[in-house]
């Protein structure tokens, strides 16, 4: 799921172009869904810094406030290089300086759907096209989407695949091995019906088959005997094993 948040001094604005966006997922499929939305700038920054947020529409001219959004973009930018920033504004004259901030777009206030809309599907586009998006993983034709950082495994159930993320479960009819196939080096197939995100291991009971994900043991799947002796190895190799120490090796 894509994560969005609106930032402007004008309720109206905010309500407005929450209400817009909201129709624009649905009408199109995408799975995404406006997260935040506030007139405060400190307020937005202070969300973008504890969550995880994909895209930011912002204003410029804040009168209530001495920080721009230029100075919020600046910010934000310190840290995260890959977040779509959308400006919105009535001044035009601000285009230009926009895009100092790798802006996605710059919208012209007020914000017409159609030229939002535009906007977010060419923003999907980017993201299930660009080769600089690596982050993102398509699950399927409908505009399914996820932060592939955010797996920790991804299980065969069927004719399903079941994706257990660090927000929710996602399912879809599709095959493993075309999934396994789109997937980076620290996905490692552990299981005939598992596969793990090797960057989100806490631990691993060997003698019960056992990976955890979690220090509570919560969220777990299984080693099967076929894959263990090549699983086991990956995981010694891969990178710095002190990444995975929480948990137990034997």
């Amino acid at each position: 799921m894509l994560n969005f948040v609106l930032c402007d001094d004008n309720q109206a604005v905010l309500d407005k172009l929450s209400k817009m966006l909201d129709s624009i997922f649905m009408q199109h499929n995408i799975d995404a869904e406006v997260v935040f939305a506030s007139a405060s700038t400190q307020d937005t920054l202070d969300y973008i810094q504890s969550h995880e947020v994909n895209v930011l529409l912002l204003d410029i001219d804040f009168k209530s406030s001495k920080v721009s959004g230029f100075d919020v973009a600046d910010e934000i930018r310190k840290t995260n290089k890959e977040m779509y920033i959308i400006f919105t504004s009535v001044h035009l004259e601000f285009i230009l300086v926009a895009y100092q901030y790798k802006t996605f777009d710059f919208l012209p206030k007020p914000v017409a759907l159609e030229k939002l809309e535009d906007t977010i599907l060419r923003l999907m586009d980017d993201i299930s096209n660009s080769k600089k998006k690596k982050t993102f993983l398509e699950l399927d034709n409908k505009n399914t989407i996820i932060n592939q950082d955010s797996i920790y495994f991804i299980k065969k159930d069927g004719m399903k695949l079941v994706f257990y993320t660090d927000t929710r479960t996602y399912e879809t009819y599709n095959s493993f091995n075309k999934i396994e196939k789109k997937l980076p080096k620290n996905f490692v197939r552990c299981h005939k019906s598992y596969i793990a995100n090797m960057d989100r291991i806490k631990g691993v009971e060997a003698s019960e088959n056992i990976i955890s994900f979690d220090k509570n043991n919560h969220m777990f799947c299984s080693i099967g005997p076929k894959y263990k002796t090549k699983f086991m190895e990956e995981l010694k190799n891969y990178g710095n094993i002190e990444n995975h120490m929480d948990g137990t090796y034997k």
